[in-house]
Parts: structure tokens; sequence; C-alpha cells
């Protein structure tokens, strides 16, 4: 009897045999098995859906041979979620590139055409690697509270206060804010409290979405609507349907495919492009945008009419520099997170440096924070965070401690480099004595030409 194992796997490859083949193995032996063969989707598909394994082929239509693609799309994938276990689809020849790609953080590779008992073993490995690494259910690494927004100031218990009493209801919802302050998490928040929870949450970031593709990646497209639509696509708000869509950035959108938007809000279907058949949607809308809207609107930059409908709530998440009390349990937070990713022996934060944390402006709001305890988790020589450890921009937009002129890529370049003399050139040592995954020391390897 064949033994179902719980894990998550997705497969992408543009050879729609070669996924077909693979779904009908792999589907026998573990609980949830997706495929892809766009790899454009990889970035929504990783952030949305937490996949324990994924077996990435190595080069697609736009590149043959290369595996440049493949390089690529594991970086993204390793960006995203660095725990993730990427297993690499390659041809005979291709080998040495597949050993290239394991230094660079994938966990195995297989071979084409493959051996089904191979595969299996290989799969089954990847995830057993996973699960070993994270000892407990995934938690969210670049969210803070796991999920949840972390905050004690009167600003912050007004945003919760809200959000308790409209969470429920199906209101349309503005998010306001300056970059960095949380906007994509309080929308996921909004969504986790709703009666949409156990439906999709899909989120799109319109200011990365270029005109041309707008209408394809939102409405979706039928075959042969223009020159790559090789399939039928649903668009984003096809795949949301039943549940939430988040539009980031939704400033940032031009004033043609601002109607365009407002048309399939008041009808409440999309129509896909190449086609003329109107598909009913129903979904909770929450947006969100760094931008002064309500001036926008008074230049006409951006339609009044959108405006009313999209923020039949509208909720401002106030900067970091004006919830003060709330930066040393964010730091806290992000000290203890990284502690345990990067398996270092800080448990504390000086009184000094917790001074200078409340002192700073920190104009990158939670997310400059968060990255700024991140490096210092790993740079820090001992169980206590000082000033010296915690870099911030300066005057000249580049990185220095908070109490001293020490450059922090000098200074990461040098602990890197000592690193690498005391294990030997042992890439994996050298990784382990820095709290580095082996892809995230090959990149700063990369980056320093080390």
């Amino acid at each position: 009897m064949t033994i179902m194992q719980p894990a998550k796997i997705l497969i992408v490859d543009d050879d729609v045999d070669v996924l077909r083949a693979a779904r009908l193995l792999l589907k026998r032996h573990f609980e949830q098995v997706d495929f892809e063969k766009n790899p454009q989707k990889i970035p929504y598909l990783v952030s949305n859906f937490d996949y324990d394994v994924i077996l990435l082929d190595m080069n697609f239509t736009r590149d043959l041979s290369s595996g440049k693609e493949g390089f690529e799309w594991l970086d993204r994938i390793l960006d995203i979620k660095p725990e993730t276990a990427v297993v690499l689809f390659t041809a005979y020849g291709d080998v040495e590139m597949a050993v290239r790609a394991i230094k660079a953080g994938a966990v195995d590779f297989v071979l084409k055409p493959w051996e089904n008992e191979k595969l299996l073993a290989t799969i089954q490995n990847a995830y057993n690697k996973r699960a070993a690494l994270l000892h407990k259910p995934v938690g969210a690494v670049h969210q803070p509270g796991n999920g949840q927004i972390i905050g004690k100031s009167p600003a912050m218990l007004a945003v919760f206060d809200t959000v308790s009493r409209v969470a429920a209801t199906d209101a349309n919802i503005l998010i306001l804010g300056e970059n960095g302050t949380g906007k994509d998490m309080l929308a996921r928040q909004i969504h986790a409290q709703s009666n949409r929870s156990g439906k999709p949450f899909v989120s799109v970031d319109l200011g990365a979405i270029s005109e041309t593709l707008f209408e394809s990646e939102l409405f979706g497209h039928v075959k042969g609507a223009f020159t790559d639509a090789r399939d039928d696509r649903a668009g984003r708000f096809e795949e949301s349907n039943g549940g939430s869509i988040f539009l980031d950035e939704i400033g940032n959108i031009s004033i043609p495919f601002q109607a365009k938007l407002l048309t399939v809000l008041q009808n409440r279907s999309v129509t896909k492009v190449g086609s003329n058949k109107n598909i009913p949607i129903d979904v909770r809308l929450i947006c969100a945008t760094n931008r002064n809207i309500q001036h926008m609107a008074a230049q006409h930059l951006f339609r009044q009419d959108l405006l009313y409908r999209i923020n039949t709530i509208e909720i401002h998440l106030p900067p970091l520099r004006e919830r003060v009390e709330d930066i040393i349990p964010l730091a806290e937070h992000f000290m203890q997170l990284y502690r345990d990713k990067y398996k270092r022996p800080v448990n504390s934060i000086h009184e000094s440096l917790i001074a200078q944390l409340q002192r700073y402006d920190w104009p990158g709001n939670i997310r400059e924070l968060q990255h700024a305890i991140e490096r210092a988790v790993i740079l820090s020589q001992g169980k206590t965070l000082q000033p010296k450890d915690v870099f911030v921009k300066n005057n000249n937009n580049s990185d220095q401690a908070m109490d001293t002129g020490y450059n922090l890529e000098e200074m990461e370049r040098n602990m890197i480099t000592q690193a690498m003399k005391k294990c030997n050139g042992n890439i994996t040592e050298a990784a382990k004595e820095l709290g580095l995954s082996r892809a995230a020391l090959y990149r700063r390897l990369e980056k320093y030409n080390i």
C-alpha cells in the first residue's frame, strides 16, 4: 500500500508532457501536486502557497539550453522563501550546470528522462530535508508575528479596532501608508478575519505590471489573443473568486486602466483579452497606496468615481516614527525570529541600542527595521545586540553602524573573507559559521567578488 506523504509539491516546466507524467506519478505519493508551465507565475505561487518542494526546469522557451533562466528562477524562489526545497529538472548535457545550481542553493537535481523510483526518492529526500530544517510548521519569515501585526501604540490600537469592526463585512477597503509600513500584511490580516478566510487571497503589485500586460494579468486571456498567448489563462480576479484580491500601489495605474478596473468593479465580471464572454466574479476588494490619492483625484490624476468605489473604508497605517512604542517590541520580535533562523546566540538588546533605535526616524519603516535587525543578528559576535551591530542609512544613503563610521558592506566582506579562510574555502562550513544558507553565501561571494 502506498503511504501518502503530507507534502505540497509544485512542478514548473513548459513541456506539457513532462508536467502530465510527473504529476501522474507524484500525486499517488504526495498530498498535493500542482503544476505550472509559465515560469512568470513563480513569484505569485511561491508568495501565496506554502510549497514544500518545487521541481524546477532549468530551461524554458525563452532560453532553450543555457540554464540561465533556471538560475534566475532559483534565486527568485530562495529570495521569496529561503526555506523552500528546490529540485532541478535537467537534461543529460546539463549535469555540470545542475551541480552549479546546487551550490547556489538547490537541494538536488533529476535527469530527464527520469527513472520513477529515482524521482520519488529525490523528492522524498528534499521534503525530509525541509522538514528537518524547520522542526515545526513554517512561519512567515518576512512578516511580524507570523501574520499578526505587532503594535501597542495608540495609533495601531485604533487600526486594530477598525479592522475588527470591518473585516467580517464585504466593504471595500483602502489602506494608506508609506512604503514599509505593512500594508500587505494588514490586508492579509483583514482577509484572515473575514468570512472569506477559507478562500483565496490574491496579492497583486500593480506597480510591477507593465501596461501591455495589465489586462491579461488582471482579467486573463484566451488562446491566440496575442503572440505569446499559447493557452487560455485565468486573470488575478478570476483566481481570487470567492476570496479577496489585494491591489497594491493602486495609485500607480494610468487613467485608461483605471476606467477598465472601474468597469470590472461595477459589473462584478471580467472579460478575458480576446474574448467577448463575461465571467462573473465575487471578490472582496482591498487596495493600498503610498501616494496621496485624494490629492491625485483633485488633480484629475486618479478617477474620483474609482476612488469612491475602492475606499468604502479607509485605514491609515502610521509610519514607524509616529509609533515609537512599537519599535522595541518589533525589534525584539525580529531578533528572536532571525536568532532561530540563523542559529545565533543573540538573546537581548543593550539599553544603549534601545535608546538609539527609538531616536532614529526609520524612513524605511518596519521593513528597514527588520532588515537592520536581521543583519545585526547575523553579524553580532555576542549574546547582546550593541549599537555597533545595527546599520542604518546615513546622509549619503550608505549603511553605517548607529554609533560608528563603519561601512556595513566592508564589514560583511571582511567577515565572509575570514570565515572562508577559517574553513579552507569550504562553502558549507563557512555558511554554517556565518549563520547563512549556502545560497545566501554564494550570492554574497559573487557580490563581493571573493
